[in-house]
C-alpha cells in the first residue's frame, strides 16, 4: 500500500497530471464545487429527461460522488440517503434489496437496470440481479418509485437504474483505486478515460476478493472490465457502443440458528457449497435531439449469463448436512441468452415507446457422489424461452401550474417450459408448457408547482408481477402447481410535497398505500396463490445543509398485513414497522469528505409464515468513512470503519438459516490520476 501511495505522489507531478476523479465529465476542480453545491441536498429527477416523463412520479437521485469512497459495493453506505429500501445484508458480492415490505431477495420484484438497461438474469422467467456494476464505474442510482415506474416496467418494486459515467472531457487519463481492509480484502480498479475530437472512450478492470468473516468458505472473487465509446455524430447526436464482463465466485458457508448465532456468528455450517457466476454483455444506443422539444433513443443490448451452484445435501435449518444424503451433492447449472431493443421518442410533451425481449434459458440439475462433486449424473433437464413485448405511452396536460400525466403501458409476455428429463417425478409426466399474459396497465402523475421551489405531487398507478419459471413447472420433488394459479398484481397510490426552504434545507415527504394481490407461494407440495396484503405507509426525506456541514435524516413508516389467504393477519417478510437513516456530512470544497451514517431498522420477520425462527430483532448500525485529496487534487486517500459500534445483528433469513452480518471492520486506500 505505501509502495502505491508513492508511486502515485510521484506521478503527480507530471505535467499531463488531470485531475479526473472517478469519472466527472467536468474537468476542473472549480466546475465540480459548483456543480456540488448546486445538487446538495435531497434529490429528484427533473420532470423531462430524454425521452422520458417523470412529472408526477416519486424518484430519488444517489450522487455517489457527494460521499467518501465506498468500497466492496456496500449498498448500507450508498442507499443511506433514500427511504424505502431495504438491505437483506449478505457477506457474498450478492446484492438483495426490498422495497416497501416487497421480497428483498435478489431485488426480484424490481427493474434493475444499468444505463437503462436491464441487468436481471431473465426479466420475468428468473428475475434475479445477480450481477451489479462497481460502483467506482457508476455516477448516479436512480430509482422511480412503485407503480410509477410504468415507463420501464410492471415490477411493483419500482426502478433503480445505474447510471454509468461517461468519458471525461478532457485528454485521455488514467486512475488506479487500491485498497486493503479486514479478512484479507483487496481491491483494485484500473480506468483510461478521455475524448479526441468527436471519440470519447472509458474502460476499466476490477479485480476484489476477501477470505470473509466467516470460518470457513465466505471467500470470494470478483472480476471485471468493460469499455464505452462514444460517437459524437454532430451537435445533436451520438452513438454510445459499450460492452462489459464480469466473472465472480463465492463459498456458502450456510446458515445459523439463533443459538449458534448467538454463541459464535462467524461460525460456517455449509464447508462445501459454491456458487460461480458469468455474464458477458454488450449494448449499441443511439441518441437524438431533432429539436428543443422532440428527442429520439434507441437501444440494442444482448448477451449471456450463466450460474452455477454446487451444494451438499442433507442438513437442515442452521445445521451442518449429515446422513446418507451429505455424500452427495446437487449441481445446478442455469444459462441466460438475451436479447432486447428499447425504442423512446417524445414529441413535446408526449412520450412513446416499444420494448422487445426475448431469452432463452436452459437448465441442468446433476447429482454428485460426493459432498464436493463438480459433476455427476443429469437428473433434470429443461428448456426455458420467453419473448415480452411491451407498449407504452404518457402525455402530460399543463395547465398553469398544475401539470396531469396519464399513461398506459401493453405488456405481452410468452414463457414456454419443456422438461426433457426429470428423474424427481413419480406421480406426473414431463411438463411442456406454455403461457401467454395479455396485461393492460394504467397509470397517472398529478404535479403542481406551490412556488418556484415547492411541489405537491401525486400518483396512482396498477403494478403486474408475472410469473417465474418456478411457477409454470416446480423444482421440487412431487411438487405441483394449482391449476388456476394467478400472476400477482397490484395497484399503488402516492402523495407528497417536496422542494427547498431558504435554500437550506430540502425535503421530500409522502404518504402511500400499496395493495398486492394473489402473491404466489408453496403450501405443502402445491404451489398456488397463498394471499393479499397491503402495505400503507408515510416517508419522509430530509436534508439541512450548513456551510460545509450538511445533515440528512429519512424514514419510512410502514403498516403492511395479510388481509387474505393463509397468511391472513400476518406480516409480510421484511416489512418493518420503520426503517430510518440519519447522519452528518462534512466536505470542504471537495478537497475532504468525512461522513458518519446510520441505519436503525425495527424488528421483522424473514418469512410470510411469521415463524419465531425466522424473526430478524431490531438493529442499529453506524459506519464512518473519510477521504482527502492530497498533492495538486490527484492524490487522495481514504478509509473507514464499517459498524463502527460492533452491533451483532443479522438482517438475512433463509431457508438455511440465519445469514450473520459482519461485527467492526476496516479499510483504507489510495487513488491517484494523471
Amino acid at each position: 500500500m505505501f509502495l502505491l501511495f508513492f508511486l502515485c505522489f510521484l506521478l503527480a507531478g507530471s505535467p499531463a497530471f488531470a485531475d479526473t476523479g472517478t469519472g466527472s465529465a467536468v474537468p476542473t476542480m472549480e466546475e465540480v464545487v459548483v456543480k456540488a453545491k448546486e445538487e446538495k441536498g435531497v434529490q429528484f429527477l427533473p420532470d423531462v429527461r430524454g425521452a422520458k416523463i417523470y412529472s408526477g412520479k416519486k424518484t430519488s437521485v444517489m450522487d455517489l460522488n457527494e460521499a467518501p469512497t465506498i468500497i466492496n459495493n456496500n449498498y448500507r453506505q450508498t442507499l443511506v440517503k433514500t427511504p424505502g429500501l431495504l438491505i437483506s445484508e449478505e457477506s457474498t458480492p450478492l446484492v438483495s434489496i426490498g422495497y416497501r415490505g416487497l421480497n428483498p431477495d435478489r431485488a426480484q420484484y424490481m427493474q434493475v437496470l444499468k444505463d437503462g438497461i436491464p441487468i436481471q438474469a431473465d426479466l420475468f422467467g428468473y428475475p434475479e440481479a445477480y450481477y451489479t456494476p462497481p460502483l467506482q464505474l457508476v455516477d448516479d442510482i436512480e430509482f422511480v418509485r412503485g407503480g410509477s415506474a410504468l415507463l420501464y416496467g410492471p415490477q411493483p418494486g419500482g426502478a433503480i437504474n445505474y447510471v454509468t459515467k461517461d468519458p471525461y472531457e478532457g485528454p485521455f487519463s488514467v486512475f488506479t483505486e487500491n485498497v486493503l481492509g479486514s479478512h484479507d480484502f483487496y481491491s483494485t480498479y484500473t480506468g483510461l478515460s478521455g475524448t479526441q475530437g468527436s471519440l470519447g472512450h472509458t474502460s476499466y478492470l476490477h479485480h476484489r476478493q476477501s477470505q470473509g468473516f466467516r470460518d470457513f468458505n465466505s471467500q470470494f472473487d470478483v472480476s471485471g472490465g468493460g469499455s464505452k465509446i462514444v460517437i459524437e455524430q454532430d451537435p445533436t447526436a451520438h452513438w454510445t457502443v459499450a460492452f462489459d464482463l464480469y466473472e465472480e465466485t463465492h463459498g456458502e458457508p450456510g446458515g445459523l440458528t439463533r443459538a449458534d448465532f448467538d454463541t459464535n456468528s462467524s461460525l460456517s455450517t455449509r464447508l462445501m457449497d459454491h456458487f460461480e457466476l458469468n455474464r458477458y454483455y454488450g449494448s449499441l444506443a443511439y441518441e437524438k435531439e431533432v429539436s428543443e422539444n422532440t428527442f429520439y433513443e434507441w437501444k440494442l443490448f444482448g448477451g449471456t449469463y450463466d450460474r452455477l451452484s454446487w451444494r451438499q445435501r442433507g442438513g437442515g435449518f442452521g445445521t451442518i448436512a449429515t446422513g446418507a444424503n451429505a455424500g452427495t451433492n446437487d449441481i445446478q447449472i442455469q444459462e441466460f441468452g438475451t436479447i432486447g431493443t428499447d425504442l423512446r421518442m417524445r414529441k413535446d410533451s408526449l412520450t412513446a415507446g416499444l420494448f422487445y425481449y426475448h431469452s432463452d434459458s436452459p437448465r441442468i440439475e446433476k447429482r454428485g457422489t460426493a459432498g464436493d462433486a463438480e459433476d455427476g449424473a443429469v437428473r433434470k433437464d429443461s428448456d426455458r424461452e420467453m419473448n415480452y413485448l411491451s407498449l407504452f405511452v404518457e402525455n402530460t396536460f399543463r395547465r398553469g401550474k398544475l401539470s396531469v400525466t396519464p399513461g398506459i403501458r401493453l405488456e405481452n409476455i410468452w414463457q414456454g417450459i419443456r422438461e426433457n428429463i426429470n428423474l424427481d417425478k413419480t406421480a406426473v409426466g414431463l411438463a411442456d408448457e406454455s403461457d401467454f399474459d395479455l396485461v393492460p396497465l394504467l397509470g397517472v402523475g398529478v404535479d403542481y408547482d406551490l412556488t418556484p421551489a415547492v411541489e405537491a405531487y401525486g400518483n396512482l398507478s396498477q403494478s403486474y408481477r408475472p410469473k417465474v419459471y418456478a411457477d409454470a413447472v416446480p423444482l421440487g420433488t412431487n411438487q405441483v402447481v394449482a391449476g388456476d394459479l394467478q400472476e400477482g398484481d397490484g395497484w399503488q397510490a402516492e402523495a407528497g410535497l417536496r422542494g427547498k426552504l431558504f435554500s437550506r434545507l430540502s425535503w421530500d415527504a409522502s404518504i402511500f398505500y400499496m395493495r398486492f394481490t394473489d402473491q404466489t407461494g408453496t403450501v405443502g407440495n402445491t404451489i398456488q396463490n397463498v394471499g393479499d396484503a397491503e402495505y400503507p405507509g408515510a416517508e419522509l426525506a430530509l436534508e439541512y445543509q450548513m456551510g460545509s456541514v450538511n445533515l440528512f435524516y429519512n424514514a419510512t413508516v410502514l403498516a403492511a398485513e395479510f388481509t387474505g389467504g393463509p397468511n391472513t393477519g400476518k406480516t409480510p417478510q421484511y416489512a418493518p414497522d420503520y426503517l430510518m437513516r440519519a447522519g452528518v456530512e462534512y466536505d470542504h470544497e471537495g478537497r475532504a469528505k468525512v461522513r458518519l451514517g446510520s441505519t436503525f431498522v425495527d424488528g421483522h420477520f424473514g418469512d410470510d409464515s411469521n415463524l419465531d425462527q425466522r424473526l430478524v430483532p431490531s438493529y442499529k448500525v453506524w459506519d464512518l468513512t473519510a477521504e482527502m485529496k492530497l498533492h495538486k487534487d490527484n492524490v487522495a486517500i481514504f478509509g473507514g470503519i464499517n459498524n463502527l459500534f460492533d452491533e451483532r445483528y443479522f438482517s438475512r433469513v433463509t431457508a438455511g438459516g440465519i445469514d450473520p452480518a459482519d461485527g467492526r471492520n476496516y479499510y483504507g486506500g489510495v487513488k491517484c490520476s494523471w
